[in-house]
């Protein structure tokens, strides 16, 4: 069994979950593989991997109105699967801004990377969130920013 933390594995650094909702994202290859309990999607790259994660994060400010960490987080990661107090710290702390604070809308850039550079270190802890290149996380979150003309990458 490898030592890499599934979400690194499966270019999917925000552990999102395989559903209906998920399958049309952009470079999403199905459900994992090679493990006992398959449960997350599974990304042709990390750059797509990286694009769900701050398309999911938009969503959930359109959809449900979540406008804070806290907010974000808690329906991220449910209290009932994680230690979501401990989560909506560590982002907050990482993104510089208070649990409770009201975020821009829309995201900028900035702030995005902020929170997904968070989500990926909770998820996969520091040492393999280091493992991800600069460039992708800023070509992952300018793609879900809309940020960047050319949707598809090799």
């Amino acid at each position: 069994m490898s030592t890499i933390p599934r979400g690194i594995r499966n270019n999917n650094p925000g552990n999102i979950d395989y559903g209906p909702g998920t399958k049309g994202f952009v470079g999403c290859l199905g459900v994992e593989q090679g493990v006992s309990s398959p449960r997350f999607c599974r990304f042709d790259s990390m750059a797509h991997g990286i694009r769900a994660v701050g398309k999911l994060l938009g969503t959930y400010r359109r959809k449900y109105g979540l406008d804070t960490v806290r907010g974000l987080i808690t329906r991220w990661a449910p209290p009932n699967e994680n230690d979501t107090g401990a989560y909506v710290a560590a982002v907050a702390r990482a993104a510089e801004v208070g649990p409770d604070d009201p975020l821009p809308a829309p995201l900028p850039a900035l702030v995005m990377t902020a929170l997904v550079r968070a989500i990926i270190r909770h998820e996969n802890g520091a040492q393999a969130a280091a493992l991800i290149s600069d460039a992708d996380i800023n070509r992952g979150v300018a793609l879900a920013l809309d940020l960047d003309t050319n949707r598809r990458i090799a």
